[in-house]
């Protein structure tokens, strides 16, 4: 844990998803951390939180399948209970999880700011002190975020992807003409 009873990793997260809207860094934040400590009882929290920043950014961009899709597996993943011991207000969290998945049910996954409901004080002075050391705003309207930001994922480096890709779908192509 951080210099409070919360991990680093938590609150940098929270100040990116509130403060910058890097909701792609988010998600990359979260995950590194929830890999590297796949048997914390906080695991499923973490997978939680990868997904709805992942369903932000999905949203904004218009891509409503995707966000919708995602949402309904965080809404049968997340623990009220358990979200309360991380300083948010878990029933709270759960309820605009399911209000937001059905007013999406119709494919209508319209973008608008999804804000994780923080209920410990001391929680909520971490993480905007955190976007003040970083010259952020606090709840970044999405007028204000930069399309680099909105459109993170098109500047990503994917040489190794599309390299293992290719070379997997050879490989596969070749298997088809020895016809295993």
């Amino acid at each position: 844990m951080a210099n409070s009873r919360y991990p680093e990793e938590y609150i940098e997260y929270l100040a990116e998803y509130f403060g910058s809207r890097d909701f792609f860094e988010c998600h990359e934040i979260m995950e590194e951390y929830w890999k590297k400590t796949p048997d914390s009882e906080w695991s499923v929290c973490w997978l939680v939180l990868i997904r709805l920043a992942v369903v932000q950014y999905h949203a904004r961009r218009g891509n409503g399948a995707g966000a919708a899709k995602l949402l309904a597996k965080a809404s049968g993943e997340v623990r009220p209970d358990l979200m309360d011991r991380l300083g948010l207000d878990g029933a709270e969290l759960e309820r605009m999880i399911k209000d937001k998945l059905t007013a999406w049910s119709g494919g209508d996954a319209t973008y608008e700011e999804f804000e994780l409901p923080i209920a410990d004080p001391e929680l909520l002075r971490l993480v905007r002190t955190r976007c003040e050391e970083k010259g952020w705003g606090w709840a970044t309207p999405r007028q204000r975020v930069p399309d680099d930001i909105v459109h993170r994922h098109l500047r990503r480096d994917r040489s190794e992807v599309v390299s293992a890709r290719a070379a997997a779908a050879e490989l596969k192509a070749a298997k088809r003409e020895k016809g295993e």
